[in-house]
């Protein structure tokens, strides 16, 4: 399975959000710019995440977009699913119908059990740990470069 610029895109601006503490509506064109989105492709991310629940938008001068609940509440699986659909590494895990040979294939009992491992992964990564991973990166990250003009 290999996932779009959809379920990556997403994930990082989800993760944005998360990291924008203020409380205030983040802007999409600092969204956008700071994850090196164009605005106008993260805005058709932003549609279907706003419909499924997980953003939520604030129009005017002041506005933008907010996660619609705690980012403890939001898996990676939450919006993965929601911008690349069902989660199956082949096809027949999602719909038996369309192989002949689901019933006798060992070989689907493979990746049925492969789909549901990278479905509970993702399932068990929050944004709230997300961002505190995130946090950690930037802390090493600063700490590389503090050491390196020294």
């Amino acid at each position: 399975m290999k996932l779009s610029t959809r379920g990556r895109y997403g994930v990082r601006a989800m993760l944005e959000l998360a990291m924008h503490k203020s409380g205030s509506p983040l802007a999409l064109q600092e969204m956008a710019s700071r994850q090196g989105i164009s605005a106008k492709y993260l805005e058709q991310l932003l549609i279907p995440l706003k419909a499924a629940g997980l953003v939520t938008s604030v129009r005017g001068a002041k506005g933008g977009y907010l996660l619609a609940m705690p980012p403890e509440k939001i898996s990676l699986y939450d919006i993965v699913r929601t911008l690349e659909g069902p989660l199956a590494v082949v096809e027949c895990v999602q719909d038996p119908m369309t192989c002949d040979r689901v019933g006798g294939c060992t070989v689907h009992l493979v990746w049925g059990e492969m789909s549901q491992l990278l479905v509970d992964f993702l399932s068990g990564l929050t944004l709230d740990r997300m961002a505190e991973r995130q946090t950690e990166k930037d802390s090493q990250c600063k700490a590389i470069l503090s050491s390196q003009a020294s």
